[in-house]
């Protein structure tokens, strides 16, 4: 049987990406740090909730900061986020794997 990736939490980080870049595009923020670490720790939360969609959320968290920073900026050195984003996600896939499939199986 082929592994599903939930839906739910998969538009969760798609939700939660959509939040930081906006906040991230703002003429007066000015944190980079803290952009990134709201991504690292969004993607790991939600990757060692569903450790099969850690991939993906990296993906799907990091992805609005540079589409935000490229259409309004034309910043590509948002990419960086992007990479954050799938750091926190691949941290997050380990301790949901160190936590264990049985205890995660009702979310994943």
């Amino acid at each position: 049987m082929r592994a599903r990736i939930p839906l739910g939490i998969v538009l969760l980080a798609v939700l939660i990406g959509c939040v930081i870049a906006y906040v991230d595009s703002r003429v007066t923020w000015d944190d980079a740090g803290v952009t990134a670490g709201a991504l690292f720790i969004a993607s790991a939360v939600l990757s060692a909730v569903s450790p099969r969609a850690a991939w993906l959320i990296g993906i799907v968290v990091g992805l609005p900061v540079l589409a935000f920073n490229l259409v309004l900026h034309g910043n590509f050195g948002a990419v960086i986020g992007l990479v954050v984003s799938l750091v926190g996600a691949g941290v997050g896939f380990w301790i949901g794997k160190a936590i264990g499939r049985r205890e995660m199986s009702r979310f994943t």
